[in-house]
């Protein structure tokens, strides 16, 4: 029989739909092929690029050149562009800003065919260094609320390039998705003086039922009320709220356990398009509208990843409703995934 099962910290409903009979071995993607004349983010190509803002290079190699490991670019069609001023006004009832951020493209190898699943933890963890080093620079700009990392992979995704690459956005605004988050981590602390992810991850992990891989310092595990089948998420084992904080030690652990997750999914689900969304902290160093909004932050919030497969199409009931439909108990997909051999 299906059942309801509540998320308390995006507050939502979630329908686990067992009765549908779906096991695991339903979900096993025809790959996807790429059928693409040129790439720009091949190594050679670098003049068909924006100028990079940032790289890892080898020594020998110059700016805007070939010898590169990771790149990270202005991107070429960007949704929010740096100049200018916000001009915040209301527009009779409504509020509207210019569209001022900042959008970047993080190419993540010289190579066309490598993808996290095939690199070395070393390459991965100087991907998520690029992120932290970014993050860090894009919030000394005060107009921006929050950074936002994510990549979609293939095209099922809605990756427009094959090439291994992931997208910082810097944003004016705290997205809806994180300030529910944000909300239900104040509200838990103010009441129980203790972290809801550190809470949740406390019972994930004495329960293990969810729990997909873990290292020295990072837990993958399949959310209780999980949105989609294999939703996994990633959380720091001890309180952190900032990513962009983490030393050189968690972000090796951190690209063992990514390259380790998506391996899993390469293998079970015959490397499946996905969204890998990374939920940090607001930038608190930018200008503050609201008296002690930040005040408990450092103790409340706990900043993770979500890693999504994209096997299941959201319908009319989905949009209508905001609750999800998941034909795989996350039990059995956390078992099923826990259990590849890679």
């Amino acid at each position: 029989m299906s059942e309801l099962r509540h998320d308390p910290i995006q507050r939502r409903w979630v329908i686990i739909a067992t009765e549908r009979g779906l096991n695991p071995t339903h979900f096993h993607m025809d790959k996807e092929s790429s059928s693409e004349a040129f790439c720009p983010f091949c190594e050679g190509n670098e003049d068909k690029t924006p100028k990079e803002i940032y790289a890892v290079r080898q020594p020998e190699s110059t700016a805007d050149g070939p010898g590169w490991r990771v790149r990270v670019l202005p991107n070429k069609f960007p949704a929010l562009r740096i100049e200018g001023d916000l001009e915040r006004k209301g527009v009779g009832y409504y509020d509207n800003m210019r569209g001022i951020g900042a959008h970047e493209v993080v190419v993540e190898t010289p190579f066309h065919n490598e993808d996290w699943a095939d690199m070395s933890v070393a390459n991965i963890s100087k991907i998520m260094q690029a992120y932290t080093l970014r993050i860090q620079d894009l919030c000394n700009d005060s107009r921006f609320r929050y950074i936002l990392v994510f990549k979609n992979y293939g095209k099922g995704a809605g990756a427009s390039l094959s090439h291994a690459h992931s997208q910082i956005i810097a944003l004016p605004v705290t997205p809806i998705n994180v300030a529910v988050e944000l909300n239900s981590a104040k509200e838990h602390y103010h009441l129980k003086e203790r972290c809801l992810f550190c809470d949740i991850l406390q019972y994930e992990i004495q329960s293990g039922d969810r729990i997909i891989r873990m290292n020295e310092r990072f837990v993958a595990y399949a959310p209780y009320a999980s949105r989609f089948p294999f939703e996994t998420w990633i959380s720091p084992r001890y309180h952190s709220y900032d990513f962009a904080q983490s030393s050189a030690t968690d972000l090796t652990y951190l690209a063992e356990i990514l390259k380790d997750i998506v391996m899993r999914l390469n293998r079970s689900l015959n490397q499946p398009p996905y969204s890998f969304v990374l939920h940090n902290t607001p930038n608190i160093r930018g200008e503050k509208k609201r008296i002690n909004w930040w005040e408990t932050i450092r103790y409340d919030w706990h900043w993770h990843i979500e890693l999504t497969p994209k096997i299941t199409p959201i319908a009319g009931f989905e949009w209508g409703t905001g609750i999800y439909i998941n034909p795989v108990a996350p039990e059995k997909a956390a078992k099923y995934l826990r259990e590849v051999e890679i």
